[in-house]
């Protein structure tokens, strides 16, 4: 059964990615998160409305897909991390996927000098977030040294472990789960970090079957972005209040977000 279903996986990448209905995993329920960005508040939120979304639920397996970008830009990094290092929703197998944003913290902790790049793209929310506010009105190198010592002895090894060990993708069925995305040509599992990390117009601008839907974060959109070939999962979560989890089972699609409930989708093509 495992060999058959990996050929027919394998067959719908060969024929493209609308040709055939991409598929989960037999018996399971796939919930991908977007970009959190600090926002406990709506993390805790949308959990609740998962859990709910759950019940009743025929599906053997339910599995969260956190697509990274957990830190920065909003002001709970802190919370954020202690959320998602706890006890989620119990019966929920999970997996939680490394961000640029994550990258970027932990490249700070070891060279202080590039908190003068991570300072203005969200990283002085989380450094406010574990109380360091040594570079609030300052960009002297000793206080970003100072800033970098602190965060060292003051962020929790349950924090700094998870950040470390997180994995750059995930795949289940016919969907490809990644941070930013994949670039075009080459197979996914050559796919180097940068990309994965950080790429964005050659993949979002490309109409090419990547022999799986890639599900992705990474570029914020108003609304969640459906193409034959990827589906955008971030809906700038920090600046418009909407979390977004997309719901895969069997080859249905659908949403549930913070301030939306859950919205049914017609079958994409």
């Amino acid at each position: 059964m495992l060999v058959f279903g990996g050929l027919v996986s394998r067959l719908r990448g060969a024929l493209g990615a609308g040709s055939v209905p991409a598929h989960a995993p037999e018996d399971t329920r796939l919930y991908a998160i977007g970009d959190i960005h600090g926002r406990d508040d709506l993390l805790a939120q949308l959990l609740d409305l998962i859990a709910a979304d759950a019940k009743g639920c025929a599906a053997k397996r339910n599995i969260l897909i956190f697509l990274g970008d957990y830190v920065d830009r909003g002001l709970q990094s802190c919370e954020v991390l202690d959320r998602l290092t706890g006890d989620l929703i119990p019966g929920f197998e999970r997996v939680f996927l490394k961000g640029n944003h994550e990258q970027a913290l932990l490249q700070f902790l070891g060279d202080a000098a590039f908190g003068r790049t991570w300072k203005y793209y969200g990283g002085l929310e989380t450094l406010h977030s574990y109380g360091i506010k040594e570079l609030t009105l300052s960009d002297d190198p000793k206080d970003f040294e100072r800033a970098r010592e602190r965060f060292n002895e003051v962020l929790p090894k349950s924090h700094r472990r998870f950040l470390e060990m997180l994995p750059l993708s995930v795949e289940f069925g016919d969907y490809f789960f990644t941070h930013a995305g994949v670039r075009p040509g080459i197979a996914l599992h050559r796919q180097i970090e940068e990309d994965l990390l950080w790429i964005r117009d050659d993949f979002l601008e490309s109409g090419s079957s990547f022999g799986k839907v890639v599900v992705h974060g990474h570029t914020p959109k108003e609304e969640v972005v459906f193409r034959s070939n990827r589906i955008g999962v971030d809906t700038g979560a920090y600046m418009t209040g909407v979390l977004t989890a997309l719901v895969l089972e069997g080859s249905a699609r659908r949403l549930v977000q913070t301030g939306g409930g859950s919205v049914p989708l017609a079958r994409a093509s």
